[in-house]
Parts: structure tokens; C-alpha cells; sequence
């Protein structure tokens, strides 16, 4: 790897929008570390894009289990010494749109420990590479279904609450981030995929250009932001 190059790393980056957001990484000229807690299909996703000549390696790691991510982290520091651009893409979507107090609390427990406590062990894992250069970016992966607006309305309880306290973890990181340190949130839209749904408008492709601006905002740009489109949602 040269010296100067960017490295980017993904979650849930085998399929889908996690795919598409590698690919596109890649192909902008970063050097891009796809994480995948299913060790099969994240090395066939990294052959297949390999095959493109693209700079592209796997890394396994489960967001629900903190030695996991504790371990990547380490190899990351290791093998690259840097992070500049982490994306927090891996997610679940468990509702069977039953009222909140009707579902079964494993699944709001499973949703709030992937969706929220994933993406905060990972960022607390891997911001200190960020903190070493004073520079990095960081999206967060939500929807416009966590917005407090949102909660005023039946249905999905625990995507939606998951998604809410995501949104309130970007904005704290945020405040508390010095330096050129800038954290977002950004809703992809509906989308084709494996959780979307194949009668969903948006394609994983459209979806990636969408959020991979904040990828690469300069010192000026925004943190502590929610977007859809490069538009600001209201929280």
C-alpha cells in the first residue's frame, strides 16, 4: 500500500448497499478493509472485486461481539496504521410490525444490540486510529425511520427506535470529536436488497452515491449531520 493512501473500512460489507459503498470506495481510489461476520461470503465478495483490480481486502468481524471488533481494530492499526473513513453499513430488521409492547423483547433487544451497540463498539474501537492523524470520517448508516418525527406513528418500533438513538450517537460523537474528526448519519432511501426488498425503487448503486459525499467532505464540511440526498432530515 503507498504510504499516502486512504484506507476505508465497511460493515456489513458483503452484500447490498455494504457492497456497493466497497466498490465505489475503491474505485475513487481508497484502499478498503470489507468486513463480514460470515468469513464465506465476505472473501467471495472481495474475489469478486479483486477481479475488477480493485483495492479491496477482507477482514472478518462480528458487530455483536466486542473481542471481534477489538481484534480488528488491532490488525487494522497493524497493517495500515490508519482509518480514515469508516462506515457503520451492517444492520438487522427483525419487525413483524407488531405493536412495541406486543413483539417478542428479544427482538427489540437483537435490533438495539446490532443497529445501536454495534455501531458504537465500533466506532469506539476504531476512532482512536482516527485520533492519531486528526482526521477522519464517519457515516453512520441510519434511516429516516429514526426520526423523532417518526416516532408519533405505529409500526416497526424496534428498526425505528434502534435507528433514533443512532441518530442521538452521531450528534453526541459529534460534540465530542476535535480535530478534523466529522461523524454523520445518512438515510440510503428504500432499497433493492436483501432487507429492502426487490420491489424497492432505489438500487444499491444509487443508494452508495447518495451517502459516499460525506466520505470525503473537506474541513468545512458538516458533522453531526442527518441526510438523505445530501439534504439535511430533521432529527
Amino acid at each position: 500500500m503507498k504510504k499516502h493512501t486512504k484506507v476505508a473500512l465497511v460493515t456489513g460489507g458483503n452484500r447490498g448497499i455494504g457492497y456497493e459503498l466497497v466498490r465505489q470506495l475503491a474505485m475513487d481510489g481508497f484502499k478498503v478493509i470489507l468486513t463480514s461476520r460470515n468469513s464465506e461470503t465476505g472473501h467471495a465478495a472481495v474475489q469478486k472485486l479483486q477481479e475488477s483490480y480493485l483495492d479491496v481486502s477482507f477482514m472478518i468481524m462480528d458487530i455483536n461481539n466486542q473481542t471481534s471488533i477489538r481484534q480488528a481494530a488491532a490488525t487494522v492499526s497493524e497493517q495500515y496504521g490508519r482509518l480514515d473513513v469508516l462506515i457503520n453499513n451492517a444492520g438487522i430488521y427483525l419487525d413483524e410490525n407488531k405493536k412495541l409492547v406486543n413483539m417478542d423483547p428479544s427482538d427489540l433487544e437483537k435490533t438495539i444490540t446490532t443497529n445501536f451497540f454495534g455501531a458504537y463498539h465500533v466506532i469506539r474501537s476504531f476512532m482512536p486510529l482516527m485520533e492519531q492523524q486528526a482526521y477522519g470520517r464517519i457515516i453512520n448508516i441510519s434511516s429516516e425511520y429514526g426520526a423523532m418525527s417518526e416516532m408519533s406513528s405505529r409500526g416497526v418500533g424496534a428498526y425505528k427506535l434502534s435507528k433514533l438513538i443512532l441518530n442521538g450517537l452521531t450528534r453526541l460523537i459529534a460534540a465530542e470529536s476535535e480535530n478534523d474528526i466529522k461523524i454523520n448519519a445518512v438515510d440510503p432511501g428504500w432499497v433493492s436488497s436483501d432487507m429492502g426488498g426487490s420491489s424497492a425503487p432505489r438500487t444499491p448503486e444509487q443508494a452508495a452515491r447518495s451517502i459516499l459525499w460525506l466520505a470525503t467532505i473537506g474541513p468545512e464540511g458538516p458533522s453531526g449531520g442527518f441526510f438523505k440526498d445530501r439534504k439535511q432530515i430533521e432529527w
